[in-house]
C-alpha cells in the first residue's frame, strides 16, 4: 500500500500510484494501456498538443482549409444538378462571387472560434441568417455546427442559451424554406438533431477537461503534501536524534573528562586509583559506543540486524548513580511508587531528564558536590527532582551554555509537563520535573 492509500486518499489514476514508474504514461490507468494502437494514438495527440501550445494559429488554419476542400470546392466545381429536381428548384442560385463570399464569411470567423468563440458564433450565424434569407445552400453551412461545438468547449455556458435560440431560429427559417419538398416536421426534427450533437459534445469535452484538469491539480497537490510530510518528518527524526546524541555524548564525555581529571591527579599518590579511572573510562567509552551504534543502526537504509537493546528506562537509574558516584560526586537516589507501571516512553523521558540533570552537574559543580536524585509517583503525577549542593568553592568548574534545558523541556511537553531549574535555597542548583502520566496499557501477556 503506497503512502496515499494508507493515509486513506486514493491516487488520481485507477491502478496507478503517485510515483509509479508509469504514471506519467499518457493511458496511464485506462484498461487499453499497454496496447500499441492506444499508446501510438495518445503520443500522437501529445505531439499534436504540443505543436498547437506553440503555434496554436496553425490548428486554426488547418480546420479552415480542411473545411474549405471538404465543403466549399466540391461547391464552386459542381454548380448544376446537385440533388433531386424538386430541391434544386427551391434554392436560389447565386453567381459565383457571391458564393465565394458567403464561404468566407461561414468559414474565416472560425479562426478565432477558440479565442471569442462567441464573437465567431455570431459572425458564423450571421452570415448563415443572411444566406438563407437569399434562398441559397451551402455545404460551407457545416461551419454553423462547428462554431456551436466551439462555443459550448470554450466559451461562456451563459452564451449558450442565446446560441441555441439564434441556431434555433435558423433551423425554422431553414424549414420555413424547405417546406416545398420536405415537411416543416421532419426538416425541424433532423434540424434540431443536427444541432444538438455538437452541443452536447461541446459539454461533455469540456466537462472531461475539467476532470482532467481537477486530477492532475488534485496529483500535484498530494505530490506537494507528500513532500511536506516527508520533510516534516525527516526534521521531527532529525531532532529526536540529535536530542539523543546530546543526551548520550554530553553525559558519556562528562564522565569520562571527570575520571580523566581524576585519575591524572591521583597518579602521583595513588597509582592503583588511576588504573580505576582508566578502567571506569574505558566502561563509559564502550557504553556510548553501544548506545550510538544503536541508534545509528535503526537510520541505515539497508539495516543488516544490528544488536538490539531495550531502551533504559527508570530501573536503570541506579546503574546511572553509580557511574556518576564513580566521578567523584556523592550521589543518593530516592524512588516512590509503582514506576515499573509506567510507560516505556516516560520511563526513557525520565531515564533522560536525570542523566542530562547529572551531566550539568558534573559539568558545573564539579566532582566534589553531593547530589539527590528523588523519583516520585502519586496517582498520574510524576516528579523528577535532582538537587546538588553546588562546588566547594564559588570558584568551582562551570562549562559553557548548552542545549541541555531546551531538551529536558522538550521531552517534559510531550507529556504536558514543566521543567524548572534554578539555584536551590540552600545552596546549590535544583531541576524539578512535573508530568501527567499514565501507567502502561496491558496485554495477554502481562504488562508491557
Amino acid at each position: 500500500m503506497n503512502e496515499q492509500e494508507s493515509a486513506g486518499v486514493r491516487p488520481p489514476w485507477p491502478g496507478k500510484p503517485i510515483g509509479h514508474p508509469t504514471a506519467g504514461h499518457p493511458t496511464a490507468g485506462y484498461p487499453t494501456a499497454g496496447h500499441p494502437l492506444f499508446d501510438g494514438l495518445a503520443r500522437l495527440g501529445q505531439r499534436l498538443r504540443g505543436l498547437d501550445r506553440r503555434n496554436p494559429w496553425l490548428l486554426d488554419a488547418a480546420v479552415v482549409g480542411t473545411a474549405f476542400l471538404a465543403f466549399c470546392v466540391p461547391e464552386l466545381v459542381h454548380r448544376d444538378g446537385d440533388g433531386p429536381r424538386e430541391h434544386r428548384l427551391v434554392f436560389t442560385h447565386l453567381p459565383p462571387a457571391a458564393v465565394l463570399a458567403l464561404q468566407a464569411g461561414l468559414l474565416l470567423p472560425l479562426l478565432w472560434r477558440r479565442r471569442r468563440p462567441a464573437a465567431a458564433y455570431a459572425a458564423v450565424a450571421a452570415v448563415f441568417g443572411l444566406q438563407w434569407l437569399l434562398g441559397a445552400a451551402l455545404r460551407a453551412d457545416a461551419a454553423v455546427l462547428l462554431a456551436l461545438y466551439a462555443l459550448a468547449l470554450y466559451g461562456r455556458l451563459r452564451d449558450l442559451a442565446w446560441a441555441c435560440a439564434a441556431a434555433a431560429a435558423g433551423m425554422v427559417l431553414v424549414a420555413l424554406r424547405l417546406s416545398p419538398a420536405v415537411s416543416v416536421g421532419d426538416s425541424l426534427f433532423v434540424l434540431t438533431a443536427a444541432v444538438t450533437a455538437p452541443v452536447a459534445l461541446g459539454i461533455a469535452v469540456r466537462m472531461r477537461r475539467a476532470q482532467l484538469a481537477g486530477l492532475r491539480e488534485r496529483a500535484a497537490r498530494l505530490e506537494v503534501e507528500r513532500d511536506q510530510r516527508s520533510r516534516l518528518a525527516a526534521a521531527t527524526e532529525r531532532t529526536r536524534v540529535a536530542r539523543e546524541m546530546h543526551d548520550i555524548i554530553g553525559h558519556n564525555l562528562s564522565v569520562i573528562i571527570t575520571l580523566a581529571d581524576g585519575g591524572a591527579y591521583a597518579a602521583r599518590s595513588a597509582p592503583e586509583r588511576s588504573r580505576e579511572a582508566l578502567v571506569l573510562i574505558a566502561d563509559s567509552g564502550r557504553q556510548a559506543l553501544g548506545e550510538l551504534r544503536r541508534m545509528l543502526g535503526v537510520l541505515r537504509e539497508h539495516n543488516d540486524g544490528p544488536g538490539l537493546a531495550p531502551q533504559p528506562g527508570i530501573a536503570d537509574l541506579t546503574d546511572l548513580c553509580t557511574r556518576i558516584r564513580v566521578a567523584g560526586p556523592e550521589v543518593t537516589h530516592h524512588s516512590e511508587g509503582d514506576l515499573d507501571g509506567l510507560d516505556r516512553g516516560v520511563q526513557l523521558m525520565a531515564y533522560r531528564i536525570v542523566q542530562e540533570a547529572l551531566t550539568n552537574t558534573l559539568k558545573h559543580a564539579g566532582p566534589r558536590t553531593r547530589v539527590r536524585v528523588s523519583v516520585t509517583l502519586r496517582d498520574d503525577r510524576l516528579r523528577v527532582q535532582v538537587d546538588d549542593s553546588g562546588p566547594p568553592d564559588a570558584a568551582g568548574p562551570a562549562g559553557p551554555p548548552g542545549q541541555g534545558l531546551s531538551g529536558m523541556r522538550e521531552r517534559a511537553a510531550v507529556y504536558g509537563g514543566s521543567v524548572a531549574a534554578g539555584p536551590a535555597p540552600g545552596g546549590g542548583w535544583s531541576v524539578v520535573a512535573d508530568l501527567t502520566v499514565s501507567p502502561a496499557p496491558e496485554t495477554a501477556g502481562g504488562p508491557v
